[in-house]
């Protein structure tokens, strides 16, 4: 099976590591999985922040970028959610509006294409840790997400997944919110990894690259002692164990 695979800016600037583990997890799978090198936002982070002409420009970009015929899997609810829910405020009805279309029956979130596509119903290798699962904004809407997720997770040997207080609710993070609220949005992230660490996990894991830069900033800060990872970060790291 070929996708093609869009890695959020987020990740691609600074969780490249990440990035590479989404590849090494599809590889593992038999997936061939490609990455267009012209890829750049798919204009999120400047829709948030009310800038709508930038953000139509690249969401313009994106289904040029994706206008073959595979499906596009996105380790990201929040980008998937902005293609399929607010591209269409752009293209409704416009020359690209077919487009649009088509590439919103493409895009699937990196976990709900693991379980919805490929069916996968194990996992191998081992890996002894414990965690606590940040429940992104995001990913709470799509609720097949985090049950996907949390699933895949199950699936790895020795890992204990530990429910937190404040699991669900928003760590503090979103680009216009964390500028004009930035104590009160250091004081959310500050709530749930408190939360994590009190429960004796080892790492956060997120399933949004930048929920992982706002809450590393404020373990760095705060030389708490947890750490952050992504769900194929767990899953290569248990193949490689």
């Amino acid at each position: 099976m070929k996708v093609d695979v869009f890695i959020p800016s987020y990740m691609d600037q600074f969780y490249p590591e990440q990035a590479e583990n989404v590849f090494h997890v599809l590889k593992h799978l038999g997936v061939k999985a490609k990455y267009n090198t012209e890829q750049t936002s798919c204009g999120e982070t400047v829709f948030n922040m009310g800038d709508r002409a930038n953000a139509e420009t690249l969401a313009a970009k994106f289904l040029k970028d994706f206008s073959e015929k595979n499906t596009i899997v996105v380790p990201s609810s929040s980008c998937v959610d902005m293609v399929k829910n607010h591209y269409t405020k752009f293209f409704f009805n416009t020359s690209l509006h077919l487009d649009l279309k088509d590439v919103q029956a493409r895009i699937i979130e990196f976990s709900d294409f693991l379980v919805e596509v490929l069916k996968i119903s194990k996992w191998e290798g081992r890996l002894d840790t414990k965690i606590c699962f940040n429940e992104g904004c995001f990913s709470s809407t799509h609720s097949n997400t985090i049950t996907n997720t949390k699933t895949l997770l199950s699936m790895i040997e020795g890992v204990e997944l530990i429910k937190m207080d404040y699991e669900d609710e928003y760590c503090g993070h979103e680009n216009s919110f964390s500028h004009i609220l930035s104590e009160l949005s250091v004081e959310m992230g500050l709530r749930k990894l408190k939360s994590a660490i009190k429960t004796g996990a080892e790492y956060l894991i997120c399933t949004e690259a930048s929920c992982l830069f706002h809450l590393d900033s404020i373990i760095k800060k705060e030389n708490m002692k947890i750490k952050t990872a992504t769900l194929a970060d767990l899953l290569v790291w248990a193949i490689q164990a």
